[in-house]
Order: structure tokens, then C-alpha cells, then sequence
């Protein structure tokens, strides 16, 4: 079977999920609605797509991002317009920072990544001040990634990339309850649906290989037998043509607020 999902190069990241992941942290941002003025932690910053978000929507008064992977770190203090960001090192499951430090505590596209879910939203609600703010969006896995069609022709001939290991929170229930038993108060959910323009068909095959589940599952597969997929999943996509290509995505997003003392 297919290794890991690791996340260890910013720029491919950028280009295979950053792009996803603004478009839905915008409409995610907007519908948290935070008041201005906030210090803000981004649990899982990536490469910082989603945190140069918080900055630039939210008119912080502070920004911390935190992240296991050095390269995507790298990446990240690299944006333009970011160095008050903090960014650092870090296990999301572990936070370095104090109790109550945060007003407001983010995680996009994260908590299926993380081995104990529960464990990280209560590290998020502890480094929340009372009456902060404790929020999410996941791709709602199965049928929500930005690449589903391509792991359903997978999964037909048989090969099966691997799934975030807490793959099951994604789902509402789940997620809700994940928050709720945290013990945060006003738990509220939406879902988001969002729709990225691709150059082409092939522009979003090559973009979708990108990531490591599937990249790793192709390798594994082998050209010979992913060839017929793309063009069976070509064939299926013929009425878009030679032009731009629409392919949309969705999350399940959450919200909720620390209990105040």
C-alpha cells in the first residue's frame, strides 16, 4: 500500500491544495465573522495559505502559525507581506503556548491529519481564552475532496490511496461531537462548497497528482495501468472540452466559543 500523507513541499503544496484551501478559508473567514483586534493561533499552517488569510481579512492584532514540517515552514515565512506572522515548529496535538494565550484558534484542512482529533481540539480550546474563538473546515472525505473523481477510478481497479488517519471526523456528526466533547459551548456548522478554474483537463490531472496519496498510489500502480484511468476520466469530462476546466470541492466547517470563566 501507499506510504504516509506527508506535506514536505510548500510550493507543490501551494499549487495542489493552497489554492483550495484559501478559496474555502475565504468563505470560511466570512462566515466565522471574527470581531478585529483578535490574536490568532493556525493550528497545521502548511505552508501558510490559510494563515496570510487571518491576516489579511481578519485585522488581527497578532498572528502565530504552527506547523511539524520545516519545508512548509520554509515556504510560508517566505510569502510576501508575512513576516509579522510568527511561524514555528510544532505538534499540533502538543501546542507551545500558554493557557487562555489565544482569542481565536484555527485549523484548515488539519484534524484528519492528526493521529488523536480530540486530543487536538482540546489543546486549541486550552490555548483559547474564555469566550475565544475555537474553529475548522475538513473536506468532507469521501465524495468533498478537490480529487475524488480520480480516487473513484482508483478505488474501481482496484487500488486504494490512503485517507487521513481520522479520516471519520470529517463527517458532521463526528465533528460536532469532537468539539462538543471538548467541552466548547454554541458549536455551529456549515457546509462550504467552492469551485477552482483549471487551464484544462490536463492542468487538473497533473495538479491532483501533486498530492502524495495519489502521487504514491500512481507510482505504486504504475503509468501503464493509471493511463486508461485518465482517460476514462477524460472521456467523462468530454463536454468541457480543450478550455478552462471547473471542478469543485467541499467542506464541512465548524465554530464554537470557549466556555467563559
Amino acid at each position: 500500500m501507499p506510504g504516509q500523507i506527508k506535506f514536505d513541499n510548500g510550493e507543490s503544496y501551494e499549487r495542489m491544495m493552497g489554492r483550495w484551501s484559501r478559496l474555502a478559508g475565504q468563505v470560511f473567514l466570512d462566515w466565522v465573522d471574527p470581531r478585529p483586534g483578535l490574536r490568532w493561533l493556525d493550528v497545521g499552517c502548511g505552508n501558510g495559505a490559510f494563515t496570510q488569510l487571518i491576516q489579511d481579512r481578519c485585522a488581527p492584532s497578532a498572528v502565530h502559525g504552527i506547523d511539524p514540517s520545516p519545508a512548509q515552514l520554509d515556504f510560508a515565512r517566505k510569502r510576501p507581506g508575512v513576516q509579522s506572522i510568527d511561524f514555528r515548529q510544532g505538534d499540533a496535538e502538543r501546542l507551545p503556548f500558554t493557557d487562555g494565550s489565544m482569542d481565536a484558534c484555527s485549523a484548515a484542512l488539519v484534524l484528519f491529519f492528526l493521529a488523536d482529533p480530540a486530543r487536538g481540539v482540546a489543546e486549541m480550546a486550552r490555548v483559547t481564552a474564555p469566550g475565544g474563538i475555537v474553529c475548522a473546515y475538513l473536506w468532507d472525505i469521501p465524495t468533498g475532496l478537490p480529487h475524488f473523481p480520480i480516487i473513484r477510478e482508483l478505488r474501481a481497479a482496484g487500488m486504494v490511496p490512503p485517507l487521513p488517519p481520522s479520516a471519520s471526523v470529517s463527517a458532521p456528526d463526528a465533528l460536532r461531537a469532537l468539539f462538543a466533547d471538548c467541552g466548547l459551548e454554541g458549536v455551529e456548522m456549515t457546509e462550504i462548497g467552492v469551485e477552482r478554474i483549471f487551464d484544462g483537463f490536463d492542468d487538473w490531472w497533473e495538479t491532483s497528482l501533486l498530492g502524495t496519496s495519489l502521487s504514491a498510489a500512481v507510482e505504486e500502480f504504475g503509468l501503464e495501468r493509471i493511463e486508461p484511468i485518465r482517460q476514462r476520466l477524460r472521456a467523462q469530462f468530454a463536454d468541457a472540452g480543450s478550455g478552462p476546466f471547473t471542478r469543485t470541492a467541499r467542506a464541512n466547517a465548524i465554530k464554537a466559543t470557549k466556555a467563559r470563566l
